[in-house]
């Protein structure tokens, strides 16, 4: 429940209830890994009973869950006493949060204080325990107090060292604590291992490592392909020494007896063996502490792991013995939130859309539900496969996903225990716009209508054709499209070069201005590359890499319309699929005549500096064969532009570093993950300045 859902009711009767709801939840996610409800909802429930307690200390009892830490531990598992409390962190959801904390801070900490910015891991809580160097023990967080035994299960993680690194001494004994988590490409390999299992999709990273962690069967975790990031150090034992004495005696600058800072005790921990996540910065000053919550909630998806928020911590380690803790939290940490990406809401239909190539894609029809900065009411299920393997059916409670600026989707649903739920969805046999029989292809996960003259085919090719990456005709999106072939205005793509101002005669919401405008972008889209017509004709299987390729290597449409499939397949970024779905495409007299009309309205159909098929490309192949990565902002082009750029001098610019890459290129805002993965291989990274040269000589510029 909301909290608007709160609002207006009984203060006394509305913390009851939300007690009640958090240990549910609670249980659900910290024991049974089987959350009902996502993480920011969860959240929600916490800070609205912060605030009846904060407006009603009177209503607050003794094991109110706002001061309690995870939950107690499953029986399942021997239990394990913490040393030192592994407590949790308070929140903050804003700048003004984020404030609040600084300024409480300000009255007790010295002016200029360090703060040390890590990310948050959405994972699972774990410490580890070293004697004299060898690994002995781990245990989860469990209340915070009292963990769960899982040394045999942690040991088959191959991050974690069975002994510490003889570049320290070590000590007597040594508690290293950090989060075991899954990385994102791991969870998808295990999702698809468990489709072809016919097994149940498990639906997030963080609940999928927590599971592989709680096995009773350590080779079972073995197989998960778990990491850990160690942050902090908990219970310590020093061998007797001068460090040992001097410690005691109160010599702050060997504080904890590794070192007097959290930034240097990171690093101790990297000389370890330990990982130790990179993506951290020392700052001082809380405007430097929100820049680096920000990036790195802008850069949230270049990670190979989930992350859900920034870690703000007092950098000196004697500042954060004397700042202390409440029952559940340190005063000197705080955990800065990102805006919820994952929402729960209610699966009201599935139904089936019909694209320009009439594939049959389902997607999901949502109660409205705000994520991720805005409001979702439909989400794709990509197709029948998906709709089968993630079982979600009219009526469920699903968690839906927006990550960044993608599509939303339907993550799968969140399952109550006893709930009756409809018959599975079963996915139609005809289309939903013709009535014409649906065909799934052999060895596809795909389904088609057959009807080449299905209305939603039409539509889809014309919006396609006037879309940004094809012929970037502006003011003509799917809804005009809609609308001018309602009105039998519109039977294909040519039919847009015969518009005047007459068409639109009868038609609401059209003034002269707006006539105006859409006749001169379709007027200016007669100029665009061949390569830009070729995208917006939509052959199967035929997409921007292999267009420009075409229209590259052969010049003119004429060229492409006489050569055989032997001829194209040799194209480099063409092959075999497709020239043959080209060379069929062009065999179709309806396609060929729309492509003859194209050519009578004045359509330009062919490629800038290739006078001849045999002509000499628009620009020197300087980058031929080569794989160049770009990451960031680069000065005077988009993204699709710097790709094209380099796509243009024969190189290809894929979205992740490997051991093949030529060269990274970094604009301002950076994929830190890139760079690091960059600095590992090997790899030259290009600023942004050496992007003019790397593209004109081929040659990595002198830094």
């Amino acid at each position: 429940m909301s909290d608007e859902a709160g609002m207006g009711r009984d203060p006394v009767a509305r913390a009851e209830e939300l007690r009640s709801l958090i240990a549910h939840h609670n249980e659900r996610y910290h024991r049974l890994d089987d959350p009902e409800i996502t993480d920011g909802e969860y959240d929600n429930l916490v800070r609205e009973l912060r605030a009846i307690e904060a407006d009603h200390p009177d209503l607050i009892v003794p094991d109110s869950p706002t001061s309690a830490v995870g939950a107690a531990p499953s029986v399942l598992f021997a239990p394990v006493a913490h040393g030192v409390p592994m407590m949790s962190l308070d929140n903050a959801f804003s700048r003004e949060e984020l404030q609040a904390w600084a300024e409480r801070l300000a009255k007790q900490i010295p002016a200029g204080t360090a703060f040390v910015c890590e990310l948050k891991i959405d994972g699972l809580a774990v410490s580890l325990t070293y004697r004299n160097g060898r690994y002995v023990q781990a245990a989860t967080r469990g209340d915070g107090r009292t963990g769960e035994d899982v040394t045999p299960n942690v040991a088959t993680i191959v991050d974690i060292p069975a002994r510490l690194d003889g570049k320290v001494d070590p000590p007597v004994v040594i508690e290293v604590r950090g989060e075991v988590y899954m990385p994102a490409s791991a969870f998808e390999d295990l999702n698809r291992r468990q489709a072809e299992a016919g097994d149940r999709l498990f639906v997030n990273p963080r609940n999928s490592a927590a599971g592989s962690l709680r096995q009773k069967d350590s080779s079972i975790t073995a197989g998960r392909a778990l990491s850990y990031w160690a942050y902090q150090v908990g219970e310590l034992e020093l061998r007797p020494g001068p460090a040992t004495e001097a410690a005691s005696a109160g010599d702050e600058s060997i504080s904890a007896g590794l070192a007097a800072t959290h930034s240097e005790t990171l690093e101790w921990l990297e000389r370890a063996g330990f990982p130790v996540n990179p993506e951290r910065r020392l700052v001082r000053g809380l405007d430097d502490a929100l820049d680096f919550c920000l990036e790195a909630q802008d850069r949230r998806h270049d990670l190979d792991y989930e992350i859900d928020g920034v870690v703000i911590k007092v950098d000196d380690l004697a500042l954060q013995r004397a700042l202390g803790a409440t029952s559940r939290a340190p005063r000197w940490a705080i955990a800065y939130k990102f805006p919820p990406e994952e929402r729960t809401t209610r699966l009201r239909d599935i139904a089936v859309s019909i694209g320009r190539t009439g594939k049959a894609t389902p997607f999901a029809v949502l109660e409205p539900v705000f994520v991720s900065g805005s409001t979702v009411s439909l989400a794709t299920l990509h197709n029948e496969d998906q709709v089968r393997e993630k079982d979600v059916r009219p009526g469920d409670t699903v968690v839906v996903r927006k990550a960044g600026d993608v599509i939303p989707e339907v993550v799968g649903p969140m399952l109550a225990g006893g709930k009756r739920r409809r018959p599975r969805w079963k996915f139609p046999t005809v289309c939903p716009s013709c009535g014409s029989p649906l065909l799934r292809l052999p060895d596809e996960s795909d389904t088609f209508c057959t009807n080449l003259d299905c209305p939603a085919q039409r539509v889809q090719r014309i919006a396609h054709f006037a879309s940004r990456s094809a012929m970037d005709i502006e003011g003509l999106g799917e809804q005009r499209v809609r609308l001018f072939s309602d009105h039998g205005l519109l039977d294909d793509v040519a039919d847009l070069y015969s518009f005047t101002e007459a068409t639109f005669d009868g038609l609401e919401g059209f003034a002269a201005l707006s006539i105006a405008n859409l006749l001169g972008a379709i007027d200016e889209s007669k100029n665009r590359p061949l390569h830009r017509v070729l995208i917006g004709l939509g052959i199967r299987h035929l997409g921007q890499v292999g267009s420009i390729a075409l229209a590259r290597a052969l010049g003119d449409i004429d060229a492409i319309i006489t050569a055989d499939e032997g001829t194209l397949a040799v194209v480099d970024g063409v092959g075999p699929v497709i020239a043959a779905s080209v060379v069929r495409w062009l065999s179709s007299e309806v396609n060929r005549s729309v492509v003859e009309r194209l050519r009578a309205a004045g359509v330009g159909l062919v490629e800038p500096g290739r006078d001849t098929p045999g002509g000499a490309p628009a620009e020197a192949p300087t980058l031929a064969g080569r794989s160049v990565v770009v990451t960031g902002t680069l000065e005077g082009y988009t993204r699709d532009e710097a790709e094209q750029a380099i796509e243009a001098r024969g190189g290809k610019s894929p979205g992740t570093v490997s051991k093949k890459t030529f060269a990274l290129v970094i604009g301002e805002s950076p994929g830190a993950s890139k760079v690091t993965k960059a600095e590992q291989l090997g790899v030259p990274v290009v600023d942004g300045s050496g992007f003019a040269e790397l593209l004109e000589t081929g040659a990595i510029p002198a830094p």
